[in-house]
């Protein structure tokens, strides 16, 4: 299994090593599958990446077979079963939305042409780098050759994070919760969505909003603290999310290799075409998603009451403006 890692170039995060462990240890596609770690950056990164390189080599991890560290797309990404893409331009102080999306728009149009040039077809790509959402549309844009349902956005992290606050909340584990949603782009939009969702107490499994006995805390703090979760950590460690942004890419490459559990649902952003949501098609929106054999398919028909319906539309709407924009620099 060849792996590409688009690392970002200003620095090799702790959460990028992570995840090259996890990986390697067979956590993520299975604990008899060999694994080359292809590693692609700028020039003068590459420096770094050997370091990485020797630090992966001391792991001593038995499935790993080779770490290939590279500048070069034609290395990166040639024949690959799976690429991770973290860089992206991030946003600076006194930086416009526009001048962001247009420096991403040039690092995902180049990726996504390497991909579409060097990979193999049925590669599995999943976009970090945000803005995830329209850094992947983009990407897919650009490969035209890859089917658009290869390539997914990263809204697990969000996912994982309602999934927790609402455990907590009912004094149970992590994972005696399933199916929450999270609808639309990974940004302070996103609407976490748990009308859906199940809690089990006790071995007896109810609704989320009966097991947790505060609606005002469902339509309320609840989404603010998921929406904002991110930016909490960084005010609170004065960095970006790391070992919980790893177990969730980790979390969404196993699911899309092994497939979902029966009769659960995870949280994906996907290519919105043909949705019963009536979400507008050319997005990549976040949707609830099960998996099975590596394909996926949306949980259709789940009843949307007025008040998701608003928040659902509201997400929509900001990807709209972010993919219109975004299209008027990739035509450029």
């Amino acid at each position: 299994c060849r792996i590409n890692r688009r690392t970002p170039s200003h620095t090799i995060k702790s959460k990028i090593k992570l995840i090259f462990c996890y990986i390697a240890k067979g956590d993520v596609f299975g604990k008899d599958q060999p694994i080359i770690l292809i590693l692609l950056d700028i020039p003068p990164m590459l420096p770094v990446l050997d370091g990485v390189v020797m630090e992966l080599q001391d792991c001593a991890l038995p499935l790993l077979r080779e770490v290939i560290p590279t500048d070069k797309v034609e290395v990166g990404f040639k024949d690959i079963d799976a690429a991770i893409l973290v860089g992206s331009m991030p946003r600076k102080e006194g930086m416009e939305r526009k001048d962001l999306l247009k420096a991403n728009v040039a690092i995902f149009k180049t990726q996504g042409a390497a991909l579409d040039k060097y990979a193999k077809k049925t590669v599995k790509v999943l976009v970090v780098g945000n803005p995830a959402n329209t850094n992947c549309l983009i990407a897919s844009k650009s490969a035209p050759s890859i089917p658009k349902e290869n390539f997914s956005c990263l809204t697990r992290l969000d996912h994982n994070r309602a999934c927790s606050q609402v455990a907590m909340r009912c004094g149970v584990s992590s994972d005696n919760v399933k199916n929450v949603i999270i609808w639309g782009n990974h940004s302070s939009t996103q609407y976490p969505d748990v009308h859906h969702a199940k809690v089990n107490v006790h071995g007896s499994e109810m609704a989320a909003y009966d097991a947790v006995k505060d609606e005002a805390w469902l339509r309320g703090d609840f989404i603010s603290t998921v929406q904002q979760r991110g930016a909490a950590v960084i005010k609170a460690r004065k960095l970006s999310s790391a070992m919980s942004a790893a177990k969730a890419i980790c979390d969404h490459m196993r699911d899309i290799w092994f497939g979902t559990k029966e009769g659960e649902f995870i949280s994906m952003g996907v290519y919105a075409a043909g949705n019963s949501y009536g979400i507008p098609e050319d997005l990549i929106y976040s949707f609830p998603i099960q998996i099975k054999n590596k394909t996926w398919k949306m949980v259709d028909g789940l009843p949307i009451n007025d008040f998701s319906r608003a928040k659902m539309d509201a997400t929509a709407a900001e990807l709209v403006e972010e993919r219109d924009t975004a299209m008027d620099f990739l035509s450029q």
